[in-house]
């Protein structure tokens, strides 16, 4: 068992991002039994929720003309448009049914500001509107924080970018992740995470 100065955050484990969800990531479920057995190795656990409201500014339907995936120029950068995804209250944002983590702590919602998009669980798109989470685990005594879940390339990586950026260790388990992999996007994030300091590893390694 992992010590209290160890988190493991679990990323958007949730409907809309498995199979046959609006957002699907191929084969997200097949990790659901890998995070499972490696989240009883931690006494502190996080989820991460994506709780968009349903006139979120990410979702190419409010946009007239738009369509999934097209960029658009927002007061913070761009932006990509995505399917509705994790709408506040419906069944595709809830976690899905095979999650099996009574023992966690925290449910994180983000992404829940109408005008700005969300990936990592420490700071939303803007790179301004901090969720707390840095404060949260400072106060929990957390060094060193361990991720799972979706997307390998945006969420996960983000998340454990902005972990080393807050000061924390970060690792990220890479079979208890599964990624998008768009033109090349799930090696440029590994990239980036290395250069940062985070490390790879597999979920054998981390229970070990």
């Amino acid at each position: 068992m992992k010590g209290s100065n160890e988190a493991l955050v679990v990323i958007d484990m949730q409907n809309d991002f498995m199979p046959g969800g609006t957002l699907a990531v191929a084969h997200g479920d097949e990790i659901i039994p890998v995070i499972n057995r490696l989240a009883r190795g931690f006494e502190h656990v996080v989820f991460a929720q994506d709780w968009h409201p349903r006139e979120h500014v990410s979702f190419a339907a409010n946009h007239a003309g738009r369509k999934p995936f097209d960029g658009v120029a927002l007061a913070y950068g761009e932006q990509v448009l995505w399917p509705v995804h994790c709408v506040q209250g419906t069944t595709g944002a809830a976690f899905h049914e095979g999650l099996d983590v009574p023992h966690a702590r925290l449910v994180l919602r983000k992404g829940y500001r109408r005008d700005i998009d969300s990936y990592s669980a420490f700071i939303e798109a803007d790179r301004h509107s901090t969720t707390g989470l840095a404060g949260y685990l400072r106060e929990s005594s957390v060094t060193r924080v361990w991720c799972c879940g979706v997307a390998t390339d945006y969420c996960v990586a983000w998340t454990a970018l902005d972990a080393r950026t807050a000061g924390f260790e970060a690792v990220v388990v890479d079979d208890a992740c599964r990624a998008i992999d768009l033109d090349g996007s799930l090696e440029l994030a590994w990239r980036d995470m290395r250069a940062a300091g985070v490390v790879r590893m597999l979920a054998d390694e981390a229970v070990a």
